[in-house]
């Protein structure tokens, strides 16, 4: 497993080809409420192509049993955290329950500069702050809905991890998640895991040929336009 810097995580291997300057790299911001399909389907995403990077978080709660620094989180001290952020160096951040959670900013973008797609798993704030941020003309956002609340509900049920009490809180987060859905680019409803992911192609595929993706048609442009004056 090989990475672009501290705050990535990425899958393309040392013999694949790297990303191109002829585009600008995507901010892909995929959310959902808990139970709706993102694990999943950015793990599909990824399968799909192998040189999208994963925007590893960084965290000052401590380590998980089997957790590790630099895959599963970036592990950082409070007066770290927030030096990060009073520098500039987040691209969103929140506290959560006692502890700081937030997207450092360096690597991302290193790797869009690149023509590195960085995909993030937030909630609608950190996609707010994204949207928001000097990176924001380059995010893509996708939100995720389920296909009804009961479908929603025997999905987080059939997972058999939590209590009917902590399945009943995370509904009421879900429901707190979906009402922000207008806020996003794009918004699948996940009915069908095969027909989202092709969905989620597509709407990727389209997103890299932006204007805002090409840093040379600028150039181009000019090129032509001074062919256009030759000719008068």
């Amino acid at each position: 497993m090989t990475g672009m810097g501290k705050g990535l995580r990425c899958d393309q291997g040392e013999d694949m080809a790297g990303p191109s300057n002829e585009r600008r790299g995507l901010l892909i911001i995929l959310s959902s409420p808990s139970g709706a399909g993102k694990s999943t389907l950015a793990r599909r995403l990824r399968d799909w192509d192998e040189t999208i990077c994963f925007s590893v978080s960084a965290t000052t709660r401590p380590p998980r049993p089997g957790e590790v620094d630099g895959q599963d989180y970036h592990f950082l001290s409070e007066s770290a955290f927030k030096a990060l952020v009073a520098d500039g160096g987040m691209l969103e951040h929140a506290h959560v329950f006692g502890n700081f959670y937030g997207s450092p900013k360096a690597a991302v973008e290193e790797a869009t500069q690149a023509g590195q797609d960085v995909l993030f798993d937030i909630d609608w704030q950190g996609a707010q702050q994204i949207r928001n941020s000097s990176l924001g003309q380059h995010t893509l956002s996708i939100f995720l809905l389920p296909p009804s609340i009961t479908e929603l509900h025997r999905r987080l049920k059939e997972r058999g991890q939590d209590s009917p009490e902590v399945i009943a809180g995370r509904m009421r987060k879900s429901w707190d998640e979906i009402s922000h859905w207008d806020a996003y680019d794009f918004v699948l409803v996940n009915d069908n895991l095969d027909d989202t992911e092709a969905r989620l192609r597509a709407i990727l595929t389209a997103s890299r040929l932006r204007r805002t993706q090409q840093p040379r048609l600028t150039d181009h442009v000019r090129k032509l336009q001074m062919e256009f004056e030759e000719t008068q």
